[in-house]
């Protein structure tokens, strides 16, 4: 149940972003969920393969590409779903940071200790 809960909040937020942030589209609640779950089997297969991938430059950065390496899997996300774009990648970037500040929320909130 917790798991169905948290794809709805991440889902409610991009509906949120769509109104507010220029460049980033959903265009209704069905879009905006299946984009919850496919940004999750993005975030579970695609990310820890350019994590691997771009480490050198997670290092030199001292982490800040991962910020980028999330604005990648937001933008793969846009592509797979239908009804769900991204038009450029500060788009994909405020967005991608937005949704992780909800998820570490969603997460100490649910967590239990």
């Amino acid at each position: 149940m917790k798991h169905i809960l948290y794809f709805i909040v991440i889902a409610a937020v991009m509906v949120g972003l769509s109104r507010v942030l220029p460049g980033f589209s959903v265009t209704g609640w069905g879009p905006a969920l299946l984009a919850a779950v496919v940004l999750a089997v993005v975030n579970t297969i695609v990310r820890p393969i350019l994590w691997i991938l771009t480490l050198p430059f997670t290092i030199l950065t001292l982490g800040l590409f991962l910020f980028v390496i999330n604005a990648v899997c937001l933008w793969l996300t846009a592509l797979i779903v239908p009804g769900f774009t991204i038009k450029d990648f500060w788009a994909a970037l405020i967005a991608s940071l937005i949704l992780a500040v909800v998820s570490l929320v969603w997460k100490a909130l649910t967590s239990k200790d």
